[in-house]
């Protein structure tokens, strides 16, 4: 099963608000294809590569548009998606401002 962490919630929501600023109709397609780019992971979870400042099988990452799709792969294999960092962002910064 694939979940979603409130903080990978919480960055859809200001994908959608940021793009929205331009297009209500663009932000809402770019996170339906979000979403969806999210849905074969209950079936093929090793899909995304590992995270490679991470280092970590379990953790991995897709990317859909400018953005990395950020999940983690339970033992039950469960399926959870921590968070959603634009590409261009420094990968600890933008954790650690999630954290803090």
């Amino acid at each position: 099963m694939v979940s979603w962490s409130e903080t990978a919630r919480d960055d859809l929501r200001q994908i959608y608000n940021y793009i929205a600023d331009d297009s209500k109709y663009y932000a809402g397609e770019v996170i339906d294809t979000i979403i969806e780019k999210t849905e074969p992971l209950d079936a093929f979870p090793e899909i995304g590569r590992v995270v490679p400042e991470l280092m970590n099988e379990n953790i991995r990452e897709i990317f859909v548009y400018s953005y990395r799709i950020i999940y983690e792969i339970y033992p039950d294999k469960n399926i959870s998606i921590q968070t959603i960092i634009h590409a261009k962002r420094d990968f600890n910064e933008a954790v650690n401002n999630k954290t803090s």
